[in-house]
């Protein structure tokens, strides 16, 4: 069946030309009519089933101010991150292509959970007194939790980034790692480091933390919740914290932070915030090759690795070195965020791009930012040692050396590494990533898989919703996240190519997005279906379907998720088209479908939160 793909190119003098965005365009036609594919329409309908299931849990959760009815507390175990992380997905579920009630919920929420945890105060615990969050913002606390906690904020950018609130709080927030607010000190320009591993909008907790500082203030537990990391009493659950102290001076945890820069720079195009980005990041490749590509997991306070955790460069909370005893069971528990330090390094490389000058990223195709973490990776699996005859890899670092040997290689950041570079050697440390598989061939049932498997996700979470029988008295914050029935997994990887975010991602990394230019939105607009089936470092395959039988549909497809990327020429069945900009549209005839084969150049644009019909030509 041949596919009919009518390829039409405007100037840039031809705005009056298209009516659609406004601003010059490319533009493709396809009129080929198609059965609708299986992939296709489980793609509608998870979108369908996503919102339904979304409204039933906004509406057993959340009262009509946005507040999540539970008990408010401060805490690692159930704070006031967990509130709004029980909405975790749903900015990218509204940005996939879901209607906008799921926007509108989640930004209600959004504007409750400030107004809910300002007003909550502990009693205790010293530096929340006065309100768990000030100036709309954390008061102080690690970027585990930080970023937990902002996930829903930092990715309202995706479909909302005109919200005159949401400029205000992107620059505000950044303002706090930049020592604009003197309330808020956090940064040493000098050394290149934030101050403690607990931040926020009341500045740096300058002293050892406690139990009670993570634990937050005492509270009934037995017989009234149900603890979600296991503790039966509150002496448990401070004791779970009780060796969390030394939190003073630098953390790679912290290059969380510079998501808020980089929404910052994304929505202003102010040069001072990628400045930041890029120095601090700097800072830290330094450290990590001057420590024989390790990075190190403490920076006192006069910028010397380790001289506040007893010189120990492996030292410090949530350090290579950071194990304690569990104190239920008396087990130990291995617990790092230090390699959560390698989003920082690629958001540097996002605004890094061909810019001379600032780490000479690409400018010779070098993404050496992101790679230097492979050699940590083969740094570390080089200590690996044969035990009974299995080879056996450590994944910690102590007083006595490396320990924590396990049978599996240490493999933090190979997803991401791979993800940037798209190199044989790379996809080698990451053999059983079934998506990557699907890219490359070698797992062809993955789409519907994947897509069976969100289905589950959402009668799963229906289920245990409806079978809750906890009331805003005897529910903690963290509780109702385990029902939260957004699934998104397939939408990200299927239809954005995106690498699937944690609970700790802040932005969104994606070879492509969609937008509707009739409901100047983002997302794939109604009817419309999209399937990546292969990927390489300059090139994607899209296959674009349009389920409805009845009316053409005109979708803009853009390179990355901020417009980071450049698409070089789109073809199809034999034609093609140059096109040298960071978007283009589609026009999707009823019932109409094709597969475009999408060459570009990647990380060669500043990124921006601007909709393509709003974006001028950014600097290259």
């Amino acid at each position: 069946m041949r596919l009919f793909t009518r390829i039409l190119f405007w100037g840039l003098c031809s705005f009056a030309l298209s009516p659609t965005l406004g601003l010059a365009d490319h533009r493709i036609a396809i009129d080929e009519l198609i059965s609708p594919p299986n992939w296709a329409l489980m793609e509608r309908e998870l979108l369908r089933a996503n919102t339904a299931a979304c409204q039933e849990y906004f509406d057993r959760y959340f009262d009509e101010r946005g507040y999540l009815l539970c008990v408010e507390r401060w805490g690692g175990n159930d704070g006031p991150d967990d509130a709004i992380e029980s909405l975790l997905r749903w900015p990218i579920l509204h940005a996939a292509g879901a209607p906008n009630s799921i926007l509108h919920m989640y930004k209600k929420a959004w504007e409750g959970h400030l107004r809910q945890f300002t007003q909550a105060r502990t009693v205790d615990v010293p530096f929340a007194r006065d309100g768990m969050y000030y100036k709309e913002f954390p008061v102080m606390f690690d970027w585990l939790h930080n970023s937990e906690g902002l996930t829903v904020f930092n990715l309202q950018g995706l479909s909302d980034p005109y919200d005159e609130q949401f400029q205000k709080r992107v620059r505000r927030y950044a303002g706090f790692y930049l020592n604009e607010d003197p309330q808020a000190p956090n940064y040493d320009f000098k050394h290149k480091m934030i101050r403690s591993m607990f931040n926020g909008s009341r500045g740096p907790l300058l002293r050892k933390a406690t139990g009670l500082d993570w634990a937050g203030d005492p509270i009934e537990v037995e017989g009234r919740f149900d603890a979600r990391h296991g503790e039966n009493t509150y002496e448990q659950m401070v004791a779970h914290f009780k060796d969390y102290n030394d939190i003073v001076g630098d953390h790679p945890s912290n290059l969380l932070a510079t998501a808020l820069a980089l929404n910052a720079y994304m929505i202003t195009q102010d040069t001072k915030y990628k400045d930041w980005i890029v120095g601090y990041v700097e800072a830290w490749r330094k450290r990590m090759i001057e420590n024989d590509f390790l990075i190190p997991t403490n920076i006192g306070l006069d910028g010397k690795v380790g001289s506040a955790a007893d010189g120990k460069w492996y030292g410090g909370v949530y350090g290579w070195g950071f194990t304690v005893v569990v104190p239920q069971t008396g087990a130990l528990a291995h617990r790092s965020t230090f390699n959560r330090g390698i989003e920082g390094f690629m958001n540097a490389l996002r605004v890094s791009a061909c810019l001379p000058g600032h780490l000479h990223l690409l400018l010779t195709g070098d993404r050496s930012l992101v790679t230097l973490w492979r050699k940590q990776i083969i740094k570390v699996n080089s200590n690996k040692k044969i035990v009974d005859g299995k080879t056996l890899y450590p994944h910690k670092y102590g007083d006595d050396g490396w320990y924590n040997f396990r049978p599996d290689p240490y493999s933090a950041g190979t997803k991401e590494i791979y993800y940037v570079t798209m190199k044989d050697d790379d996809l080698s440390r990451v053999p059983s990533h079934p998506w990557f598989k699907y890219l490359n061939g070698m797992n062809p049932n993955y789409p519907q898989q994947v897509l069976r498997d969100d289905f589950a996700h959402i009668r799963r979470a229906v289920a245990g919703m409806r079978a809750d029988e906890t009331t805003p008295d005897t529910r903690l914050a963290d509780d109702p996240m385990r029902f939260n029935p957004a699934a998104t997994r397939s939408l990200v990887e299927l239809m954005l190519g995106g690498l699937y975010p944690s609970k700790n991602g802040l932005t969104l990394r994606c070879r492509l997005r969609y937008f509707d230019p009739s409901e100047r939105r983002a997302g794939v607009p109604e009817g419309v279906a999209a399937l990546i089936e292969n990927m390489t470092d300059d090139e994607v395959v899209v296959t674009l379907v349009n389920v409805n039988q009845l009316d053409s549909r005109t979708v803009v497809i853009q390179a990355g998720g901020y417009a980071e990327h450049q698409f070089v020429s789109a073809s199809s069945a034999g034609s093609s088209v140059e096109i040298d900009a960071s978007h283009f549209s589609v026009e999707l005839g009823p019932g109409c479908g094709g597969r475009l084969t999408l060459k570009m150049d990647r990380y060669v644009n500043q990124p921006t939160m601007t909709f393509p019909w709003d974006q001028h030509q950014l600097s290259r």
